[in-house]
């Protein structure tokens, strides 16, 4: 009797093991029968908050996709993990939802520091990763076969914005206020290779830390060096400092941006207006989501104020809607037969795919992203004023 009390209690003790063990497995490959696991990253508070909009945004189309019945039978379940624009910060929140929540593949994931921070672990997973809110060349080389890009270099956004200062605007005197880090030294790169062209380099180019909160030794720098185009590769936060900064002491070039601060209303509100007044520039690569003549900007819109009535409909939280657009298209196209490597190949077919981003077309051996970009400028009230429509850099290095 006792003898079978123990085979009773091993077996038992087995059937346990073996459970816990199959829905392990079930959770690490990112899916079941009823739902999809998606995960990302992004700075809800820090210094680079206002980029938190992207993951949110992500969430939206989500809710749209669970909203209409989900995709082949299942839903889709979307975790946010806040990272304060830390890297190590990064690592801790995309270990958790790799091996606790058992995703199945990543979104956007705003940052070139914080993205390079978990590439390797990412890629060594076979973590599908669709959309790296950076533009950064270490995403774009050597090829990563789980990593799709879609943010335009920013060697390519520099040498657009350069050769438009230069044959357009006819600026002679050029300096640059750049992040000292792959974000800012990338497009320094594409400026100084455009500017070369035409004989010229950059007057000053000024790097600045992402913590930085005083800007003044940095404005002081431009200024004396007779800047009349100041190109901008920084954050939210210290656009912001340096225009208070510039204007406080008499100083106004003409300011361009990259697309990351192509978010006109909030820029224009964090700077009181400033952003307007100087007639601020920036390039973009998406469409103009104020513009309701496009059906997919109207649905998205209509749905913001429906799901998240909390949200501001702007082009940050729209941003999170072009990174994942991707993901939801081929989901649907790999059918009721999910895998990774399935979800891969469907991934690697994308031809001429585009929601309001801009359009895609992927192969098994080229991620990279489009290389057209557009240029806006700040209007009055906030609103986008098209300076110049798609426009592909020619000279890119990529």
């Amino acid at each position: 009797m006792r003898l079978n009390k123990i085979t009773l209690v091993m077996f038992v003790a087995f059937c346990a093991v073996f459970l816990f063990s199959y829905q392990g497995q079930a959770q690490k490959k990112g899916f079941d029968d009823n739902e999809i696991r998606i995960g990302q990253w992004g700075p809800q508070t820090g210094p680079a908050a206002p980029w938190g909009a992207v993951a949110r945004g992500s969430k939206l189309l989500f809710d749209i996709v669970n909203e209409e019945g989900g995709i082949h039978g299942r839903k889709i379940r979307y975790f946010i993990r806040d990272d304060q624009y830390n890297p190590s910060q990064t690592m801790a929140g995309v270990r958790d939802l790799v091996d606790r929540q058992g995703v199945i593949a990543f979104v956007g994931g705003v940052g070139t520091a914080p993205g390079v921070a978990v590439q390797r672990y990412l890629r060594q997973n076979k973590i599908i990763w669709i959309g790296v809110c950076s533009g950064a060349k270490a995403f774009i080389e050597p090829h990563n076969p789980y990593l799709w890009n879609m943010w335009p270099t920013y060697d390519d956004d520099a040498s657009v914005m350069a050769k438009f200062l230069v044959e357009k605007k006819k600026f002679k005197k050029i300096g640059m206020l750049y992040q000292n880090d792959d974000y800012g030294l990338d497009s320094m790169a594409g400026a100084k290779r455009r500017l070369k062209t035409y004989n010229m380099d950059l007057v000053a180019a000024v790097p600045c830390e992402p913590i930085e909160r005083d800007l003044t030794s940095q404005i002081a720098r431009l200024k004396a060096a007779g800047a009349e185009a100041v190109i901008g590769f920084v954050a939210p936060t210290q656009a912001a400092i340096a225009l208070r900064n510039a204007v406080s002491v008499g100083f106004h070039p003409q300011w361009i941006h990259s697309y990351n601060l192509c978010d006109f209303y909030l820029m224009n509100h964090i700077t009181d207006g400033l952003w307007a007044k100087e007639k601020v520039m920036t390039t973009a690569f998406t469409a103009d989501i104020t513009d309701m003549s496009i059906p997919l900007v109207k649905k998205y819109h209509d749905a913001t104020k429906r799901l998240a009535p909390q949200e501001r409909w702007a082009i940050f939280y729209a941003a999170g809607i072009v990174v994942a657009e991707p993901l939801v298209y081929a989901l649907k196209k790999v059918g009721r037969n999910l895998s990774t490597e399935a979800l891969k190949n469907e991934l690697d077919k994308v031809t001429n795919f585009q929601g309001i981003g801009p359009k895609l077309t992927w192969t098994a051996t080229n991620h990279r992203p489009p290389k057209a970009l557009r240029i806006w400028q700040c209007g009055p009230k906030g609103e986008v004023i098209v300076l110049q429509d798609w426009t592909e850099n020619e000279l890119s290095a990529y």
